[in-house]
C-alpha cells in the first residue's frame, strides 16, 4: 500500500531528465539472470511485467529499463520479459462478490497486524468491523493471482515479477548478485525460498526481522508493496494453495510470512517512479481516519474535467436520463438535468452559441427538445446521446440525424445495455469511474417556476473561499440557481417519515451513538465520557487537554443511528467560545460524501457558518472529494455562546433551507452553488478543536475545558436505515470523513 505523496512536477521532470541520462551509462551485466538452460546453477529465468492495455506508455519505459541491464550471457533482460496483461478495475461492472481467489472484506485489525499504530488510543477500536477493498485493490490482487499460476505451470525454478511503474536502483545488478550468492549459499542448507522482496516499504514503527546473512533478512510482517519479488515456482505453489486473498494483496501476503520463507534484500532496490501516480484506490484511508492515525490537512479535489463538450441527451420518460445526468457528473460535467425549462439567462447564451455557460451538459430538458438541429449547427462539436426505454428509440429524429454529416457525434443508450459506461466513454473519449454505473429512478421534467425569494430578505452573508469542482458554480452576478418544484418520485422509496422530540433527559442509545473515533483536522479525539447528560438541561459537549497519543486533546460527538432522507432537523444549542473550538449541528455521508452544515466557531460566536459538501454518485460511489465546501458566513446579530437558541435545517429535493430561532437567514436551491444532496445522511451535534485557525482561531487552552450544550433535538424526516442493514458499529465506521490520503474531512 504505497500513501507516498504524489511527485511535484519539477521532481517529475528532473526524475526524467536523470533517467534519460542514465540510458547513456554503459549497460549492466547481472549473474542473477540467466535464459533457461544456459545457467550453471539457480538463477531467475523469467520476468514477468503486469501492464495494463490502456497503459502503452508505463510498458514502453519498462522495455527502457529492462533492456539497460544483461543476463548473465549478455542479452538483455527484456528478452526473459512476458508483458503480463493487468485485470483492469474499469472493466467491473459491479463490486466484485467474492470467489475462491479473494475475499473482498478483510478488518482494520488485519491491517493493524502488519503496521501497528501504538500512539493510537481511541476509546475503543473496532478491529472486527468489515472493511471492503476497492475495485482498484482487487483488479491488483486478480493481476498477481494470475502471474502466480503462470509461475506455477511453468518450468523456471524462479521469475522476477514486476508491476510497470517501477524503476531499477543504481546498483541493482551488483546489489541482487551479492543479494543473490548470499540467497542460493544459504538455500544449500535450508532448500529453496518461496519470496525474496526486492522493492518494498516498511512499516511506519519497522518491521520485525532476523538478519539471514550480510545483505538479506527473513521480515516477521511490516512490508508493503508488491511491485518488484522473485518468486520462486514452489512459492506460487504455497500463495496459490493460500487463497482466497483476503484485504489488499500486500496486505494479505504479510499474513501468509509465518507459513512462507520469506526474504527481503537489506534495502530496497526497486522503487516506483516519481513520474507516476499511483492509480490504486485505498480503501483502509477511512479507517485509519477515525482512529487518528491519518493526520494530513491538504485539500484533495475532482480534478478531471471533460474534453467532449457540451453534451446534449434526450429519450423518453422512464429511458434513465435522471441516472445518465449522474453518469456525466461523475465524469466531471456540470450538468443541468431534468428540468422543464433552463433559467432564461443560462437559455439565452446557450442558444447564442456562447462558452460563457454555467453548464457544460444538458440533460431531460424540456425547452430544448425542439431545438435539437438548431444545437447541432451552433455546437458542430457537440456531443449528443438519445437514451431508449424497452428497446423502442426516444426519438424519430435520431435515425435521420445519425445519416447527417456529424452523426458521428451521436451515440444511442439503450436501456438494456449491459455497459452504458463504456457506451457513454467511448462516445466522450474519457476512462470510465471505478464506480458502478448509477441506477436512478427517472425524476422526469421538474417545473421551474417563475420569482425568487430575493436576497433581501436574509441576513447579511458573506461567501468564503469555495472549492474549485465541477459541482460548485462560481459566483456569478447574474446567477442564483435553479428554482424548481420536487416531483413525486423524488419523495418516494423505502422510507419511514418518523418524528424525534429527544430534550436530552437520559441518552437513549437505541437512537445516538457517542462517537470514538476522529478525523483528520480535528485535534481531538472524540471519547464518550466527554459528554455528560445533566437533567433540566441536556447533554454537555465538553472539549479538554488531554494527551491522547495520536492526539492532545479529547471532544464530544453524538450523531445518530438512523440515516435520514429529506426532512426538518432542528436543535437548541449554546455553543463553545472558546478559540479554535467549533461547534457543529449537520447531516452528513461518504461513499459520496455529500454534507449539510451548521458550525459556530469559537472565536466569533456571533456568527453562523452554513456549507454543503456534494460529490455525484448512487450509494456507494468512490466520490469523496472537497476540502471547503462551499461555504458562507451569516451575521447572527447575537452571541451563540450565551444562551441556547434554535438551529434548523429543512431539507428537500429542491432546496435547502437554514433557521435560526425560526427565522429564515439562508437559502441554497439546484446549482445555488451545488447540487442538493440526494443521498441518506447522517445527524451529527458534535463541538471539536479544529487545525485550521481561520475557521476558529488558535486554540486557547488555558480557557478548557469548554462545552457547548445540546437541549434538544427535534427531527420530521423519512428515515432509511433499514435499506443499509448495517449494525451500529458499521455505520459509525461508514462514516470516515476520508477516502484517500491529504483529503481534508472537515
Amino acid at each position: 500500500m504505497n500513501l507516498a505523496h504524489p511527485s511535484l512536477k519539477v521532481v517529475s521532470c528532473a526524475f526524467q531528465f536523470w533517467l534519460a541520462l542514465r540510458r547513456l551509462l554503459p549497460k549492466q551485466k547481472c549473474q542473477a539472470f540467466s535464459m533457461q538452460g544456459a545457467q550453471k546453477g539457480p538463477q531467475i529465468e523469467k520476468i514477468y511485467v503486469i501492464n495494463l492495455d490502456r497503459a502503452p506508455s508505463r510498458w514502453f519505459n519498462m522495455q527502457q529499463e529492462l533492456r539497460r541491464i544483461l543476463d548473465s550471457s549478455g542479452e538483455e533482460l527484456l528478452y526473459l520479459t512476458d508483458r503480463h496483461v493487468a485485470v483492469d478495475a474499469n472493466a467491473f461492472l459491479r463490486d466484485p462478490p467474492k470467489d475462491a481467489d479473494i475475499d473482498p472484506f478483510y478488518t482494520l485489525g488485519d491491517q493493524l497486524f502488519v503496521e501497528p499504530q501504538p500512539l493510537v488510543f481511541p476509546t475503543k477500536f473496532e478491529l472486527n468491523t468489515p472493511i471492503r477493498m476497492s475495485r482498484a485493490e482487487i483488479a491488483i490482487a486478480r493481476s498477481h493471482i494470475n502471474v502466480w499460476r503462470q509461475v506455477a505451470a511453468s518450468n523456471h525454478a524462479y521469475a522476477l515479477i514486476l508491476e510497470d511503474d517501477i524503476w531499477f536502483h543504481n546498483g541493482f545488478e551488483k546489489h541482487l548478485d551479492l543479494v543473490w550468492g548470499e540467497v542460493i549459499g544459504e538455500c544449500d542448507k535450508r532448500g529453496k525460498f518461496d519470496v525474496l522482496y526486492l522493492s518494498y516499504i516498511e512499516a511506519k514503527h519497522g518491521a520485525p526481522k532476523a538478519f539471514l546473512s550480510n545483505n538479506v533478512f527473513s521480515p516477521l510482517r511490516g512490508l508493503w508493496h508488491l511491485s518488484g519479488y522473485i518468486l520462486s515456482r514452489e512459492g506460487a505453489e504455497k500463495l496459490l494453495q493460500m487463497l482466497p486473498c483476503r484485504g489488499p494483496v500486500d496486505l494479505w501476503i504479510n499474513h501468509q510470512f509465518e507459513a512462507l520463507d520469506v526474504r527481503a534484500t537489506k534495502q530496497s532496490i526497486v522503487s516506483q517512479r516519481r513520474d507516476v501516480k499511483s492509480s490504486n484506490s485505498y480503501s483502509i484511508l477511512p479507517a485509519l481516519t477515525t482512529i487518528g492515525a491519518i493526520n494530513s490537512e491538504a485539500a484533495s479535489l475532482f480534478n478531471i474535467r471533460p474534453i467532449e463538450q457540451p453534451v446534449f441527451t434526450f429519450g423518453p420518460e422512464g429511458s434513465g436520463q435522471s441516472s445518465l445526468a449522474m453518469a456525466l457528473c461523475m465524469l466531471g460535467y456540470r450538468c443541468c438535468s431534468d428540468l422543464e425549462g433552463l433559467p432564461t439567462h443560462e437559455l439565452e447564451l446557450l442558444l447564442e452559441g456562447r462558452e460563457d455557460r454555467v453548464f457544460d451538459a444538458y440533460v431531460n430538458i424540456g425547452s430544448l427538445d425542439s431545438n435539437i438541429r438548431g444545437l447541432q449547427s451552433l455546437y458542430p462539436k457537440a456531443k449528443f446521446i438519445f437514451t431508449t426505454a424497452k428497446g423502442i428509440a426516444s426519438v424519430d429524429t435520431v435515425a435521420s440525424i445519425a445519416g447527417e454529416p456529424n452523426g458521428a457525434n451521436i451515440a444511442v443508450l439503450h436501456a438494456e445495455e449491459p455497459n452504458k459506461w463504456q457506451v457513454i466513454c467511448e462516445h466522450l473519449r474519457c476512462a470510465p469511474p471505478t464506480s458502478s454505473f448509477p441506477e436512478l429512478m427517472d425524476l422526469g421534467q421538474r417545473p421551474t417556476p417563475q420569482g425568487t425569494i430575493g436576497e433581501d430578505q436574509f441576513p447579511k452573508c458573506k461567501n468564503s473561499k469555495w472549492d474549485k469542482s465541477p459541482w460548485i458554480v462560481e459566483p456569478r452576478k447574474w446567477w442564483q440557481g435553479i428554482h424548481s418544484v420536487a416531483t413525486e418520485d423524488e419523495m418516494v422509496g423505502d422510507v419511514e417519515l418518523v418524528r424525534i422530540n429527544d430534550c436530552f433527559e437520559s441518552l437513549d442509545t437505541r437512537r445516538w451513538l457517542l462517537r470514538s473515533d476522529t478525523f483528520t483536522d480535528n485535534l481531538a479525539l472524540f471519547r464518550p465520557s466527554n459528554v455528560v447528560i445533566k437533567p433540566r438541561i441536556g447533554a454537555v459537549l465538553f472539549v479538554r487537554s488531554e494527551p491522547l497519543g495520536v492526539r492532545d486533546y479529547s471532544a464530544a460527538s453524538i450523531c445518530s443511528r438512523d440515516q435520514y432522507l429529506f426532512g426538518k432537523f432542528e436543535a437548541t444549542i449554546q455553543a463553545s467560545n472558546v478559540p479554535g473550538v467549533v461547534t457543529g449541528f449537520f447531516l452528513h455521508r461518504n461513499s459520496p460524501r455529500q454534507e449539510i452544515d451548521i458550525e459556530i466557531a469559537g472565536n466569533r460566536p456571533d456568527r453562523l457558518m452554513v456549507n454543503v459538501f456534494y460529490n455525484p454518485g448512487s450509494e456507494g460511489a468512490n466520490f469523496d472529494y472537497g476540502y471547503r465546501g462551499a461555504p458562507s458566513y451569516i451575521d447572527l446579530g447575537f452571541d451563540a455562546s450565551k444562551a441556547i437558541h434554535r438551529f434548523t435545517i429543512e431539507w428537500s429535493p429542491c432546496e435547502i433551507l437554514w433557521r435560526v430561532d425560526g427565522h429564515l437567514v439562508h437559502r441554497r436551491v439546484i446549482w445555488g452553488p451545488t447540487p442538493i444532496p440526494h443521498l441518506p445522511m447522517t445527524l451529527h451535534v458534535n463541538s471539536w478543536p479544529t487545525r485550521s485557525t481561520q475557521l476558529a482561531g488558535r486554540i486557547n487552552k488555558r480557557r478548557l475545558p469548554g462545552a457547548a450544550i445540546l437541549g434538544s433535538i427535534v427531527i420530521k424526516a423519512n428515515s432509511v436505515t433499514s435499506t443499509f442493514g448495517l449494525d451500529a458499529d458499521d455505520m459509525l465506521h461508514t462514516k470516515a470523513e476520508l477516502l484517500h490520503i491529504g483529503q481534508l474531512a472537515r
